[in-house]
């Protein structure tokens, strides 16, 4: 059992860890040369940002908190689980929203999570360009720059702004969520794709989205979004309403009423 003073003094880290990787994203921000600029797909980039926020981010983990196990985006897994660590891995995305970035669009944000025995423990999501910093910890609370967030209670569609987003590979997936954008467009207030699903559940934690759902991410990209949802009096769940979305690769966010309805509609629109 980790104590509340212990997932504080993490949370806390936490937050250095995040401003610090924001920095480097700040500073590197409209001064990308184009060899600066690699391409994982045709719409997928990754920048010299990206490797520099990453490396610091796991210089910081190594140094502060040795033994426990990572998964990062960009490096993939360092240590190893089963090997010690007390059962802590680290999930962290140094630059989740990496082509607003290249276009010099706010929406992107350093992502670190951190999940002991396989449950989410805190989360930690910044947003350098907008000085936003979101922060929780399990049976902390959610804030937003230190201040109390929370859910918003809409519980109809038709009053809903909600979030989601596309895979890289739009064009080449069957399951690419077109049709669940189509079907949702007219039953809510409306639909946002901001390009970075951090923060799409930042912001849905914080009650500017009132629910987001996606498909075909990865664990980087929910792992410390989850978290800050649900202490922030929200659910997370997988399309089923199940509990594999940090791997199963969808999720539903928002205010558990409104999860509801979305797992409704979404499960009615898919082929």
């Amino acid at each position: 059992m980790i104590n509340s003073s212990r997932i504080v003094t993490i949370m806390a880290r936490m937050e250095v860890m995040a401003r610090r990787a924001g920095a480097i994203l700040t500073e590197h921000l409209g001064k990308l040369k184009e060899s600066d600029i690699s391409r994982k797909g045709c719409r997928d980039f990754l920048t010299r940002a990206d490797k520099a926020a990453e490396s610091c981010l796991l210089e910081d983990i190594a140094e502060h908190f040795p033994g426990h196990a990572v998964l990062a985006e960009e490096s993939g897994h360092h240590g190893d689980l089963a090997a010690g660590g007390e059962g802590f891995l680290w999930i962290i995305d140094p630059l989740d929203g990496t082509t607003n970035f290249v276009h010099q669009i706010p929406m992107f944000a350093v992502s670190i999570g951190l999940f002991h025995d396989g449950e989410p423990l805190a989360g930690c999501i910044f947003a350098p360009r907008l000085e936003e910093l979101f922060l929780a910890g399990r049976g902390e609370g959610a804030t937003l720059n230190g201040e109390p967030i929370a859910v918003t209670g809409t519980t109809t569609l038709m009053d809903a702004m909600l979030a989601t987003g596309f895979a890289y590979r739009v064009d080449e997936l069957e399951r690419n969520n077109l049709d669940h954008f189509a079907h949702l467009i007219p039953r809510t207030r409306g639909v946002r794709r901001c390009g970075s699903a951090a923060m799409d559940l930042a912001w849905t934690a914080c009650g500017r989205f009132d629910g987001f759902w996606e498909l075909h991410l990865s664990p980087w990209d929910v792992a410390a979004g989850a978290l800050i949802v649900r202490e922030a009096g929200g659910r997370v769940c997988d399309f089923s309403g199940g509990e594999n979305w940090l791997k199963g690769g969808e999720i539903i966010a928002g205010g558990a009423e409104m999860v509801e309805h979305l797992k409704l509609e979404l499960n009615r629109s898919g082929k």
